[in-house]
């Protein structure tokens, strides 16, 4: 018959007795593979040679025993299960015949002729555990899948198993009533109506958001400065120069998550852009981008809704607050501009270090980031004073702290959309200028690339872009604050 006739099933390990034999590079691999699953495994290990990594196994697991020594067929009685890791075929054919006498399950490592049952690749995410198998015909497929399920799934996903067990116990009735309840309550996320209903009304909050925006700019701006019907008519050389940089800094937030911010504030300071003016060009610029970016990810399934409300209204509060304290200051802009500069200087070189930081491990074994509300509002009101910087602290502390990092990027650009709103609204209010040519450029070449940055951002080495984004950062931001110098000497 064709196609995979095996039968997929989940053993209780720690209720039966398994015997390996074999403790070199594969024994210790499939022993690894046994005590991952099932740390309480009753385990017997029988090797004429073991490892020193098997032995330190041993150490931490109590119902681990080994006996070094050469295998017997006496071995196999009072045994449920067999995994053979040797590289001896007599020996292999002989455990074979020895486990049919005695009705046993054996699996022998790269013998899938011998075997009666596979050992597949693991996908595990809490209580969720999924099972790979290719019917023993390519062991490299199987390890494939299983590294694009690891990625594929959130790590959030075993609360939403803690959260149906949660319901489920609240239920009453008999098991037909619990089952019935259960896929009523569930059906929605089969159908879509849910989603496709949440993911109106988001679609319709982001586009009116960004309609009301630039409604306000037009208004205000249209009575403010007799100049900006002269800007359209007349495009300032500028303008090209910041919609080009615009589509090329938001396609490096796109891959990375951060770096627009800080990367367009140092562009517009060395274009001469007063700080205030630099930071509402680069939030009005952000509202657009940053709502189709936003968009994108919820499309891709890429928002943690629960993240998203704790950063929201601290990070909107903060940012309110930096851009009110900027915008005072912006007839000493000549005095700020430096002090911004060297804001950027030092994200530049937070960016640049981030780049080789290689093992992330050692972060995620720290914990979560708990105080999310404060973190939200330190970055919110950082990015307004400087023009940037949501993307790499907020994003970057949250990585850090072990949160998956793609549900992290797709959270912080779609909360990066309303923290550009707010300051952008505030910015608009305080201020009596802006370079139009320069905040034009941005909000064009930047909304032009965030559909295309959200697509790619899985595609895109990060390292290679992070460290040109900081030496970037790094030698604009010293040029600024070189010339501040020359000018005071």
């Amino acid at each position: 018959m064709e196609g995979n006739q095996l039968f997929p099933v989940f053993i209780k390990l720690n209720s039966i007795h398994t015997l390996l034999v074999g403790a070199g590079p594969v024994g210790l691999e499939k022993l690894t593979a046994i005590l991952g699953n099932s740390p309480e495994a009753n385990v017997t290990v029988i090797a004429l040679e073991v490892l020193p990594e098997v032995k330190q196994l041993a150490e931490k697991h109590e119902r681990l025993s080994i006996l070094t020594r050469e295998f017997d067929p006496s071995d196999l009685d009072g045994v449920d299960l067999v995994v053979a890791a040797t590289n001896n075929d007599e020996l292999n054919q002989q455990i074979r015949e020895e486990a049919d006498r005695r009705n046993l399950l054996v699996n022998f490592a790269d013998k899938p002729d011998l075997c009666n049952f596979y050992l597949g690749s693991i996908v595990k995410k809490g209580d969720l555990k999924i099972a790979i198998s290719t019917n023993g015909k390519s062991p490299t497929i199987a390890k494939r899948l299983k590294e694009v399920l690891n990625d594929s799934l959130p790590e959030e996903i075993n609360d939403t198993l803690q959260n149906m067990q949660a319901l489920r116990n609240t239920l009453n009735g008999d098991f037909a009533a619990k089952v019935k309840k259960l896929n009523a309550v569930t059906s929605s996320l089969v159908d879509g109506k849910g989603e496709r209903t949440s993911r109106a009304n988001l679609k319709w909050l982001i586009w009116s958001a960004i309609v009301f925006s630039f409604a306000i700019v037009v208004a205000v701006f249209w009575h403010k400065e007799p100049e900006f019907q002269t800007y359209i008519a007349n495009l300032n050389p500028m303008f090209y120069w910041f919609l080009i940089g615009g589509f090329i800094f938001a396609m490096i937030d796109g891959a990375i998550g951060m770096s627009y911010g800080v990367t367009s504030t140092s562009f517009s300071l060395a274009m001469g852009v007063p700080p205030a003016s630099a930071s509402m060009g680069v939030h009005l610029s952000e509202i657009l981008s940053n709502g189709i970016a936003g968009w994108m990810h919820y499309r891709f399934g890429n928002v943690n809704w629960k993240l998203f409300k704790l950063l929201l209204i601290p990070g909107i509060i903060g940012a309110v607050t930096g851009a009110y304290l900027l915008s005072s200051l912006e007839h000493y802009s000549n005095y700020t501009k430096p002090v911004v500069s060297l804001y950027t200087l030092i994200l530049g070189c937070v960016i640049l270090s981030k780049a080789y930081q290689v093992n992330r491990k050692k972060a995620v074994q720290n914990g979560k980031i708990k105080k999310i509300s404060l973190l939200g509002l330190f970055g919110g009101f950082i990015d307004a004073v400087g023009g940037g910087g949501w993307g790499s602290i907020v994003l970057s502390s949250l990585i850090a702290g072990g949160r998956n990092a793609r549900f992290s990027l797709g959270t912080v650009k779609i909360t990066r959309f309303f923290i550009a709103l707010m300051s952008s609204l505030t910015f608009i209010t305080m201020l009596n200028g802006a370079h139009w040519e320069a905040v034009a450029g941005l909000v064009i070449g930047s909304a032009l690339a965030s559909p295309i940055a959200a697509k790619v951002s899985n595609k895109i080495s990060a390292k290679t872009i992070m460290v040109s984004v900081g030496v970037l950062v790094i030698l604009v931001s010293l040029r600024s604050i070189i010339n501040f110098i020359l000018k005071l000497v």
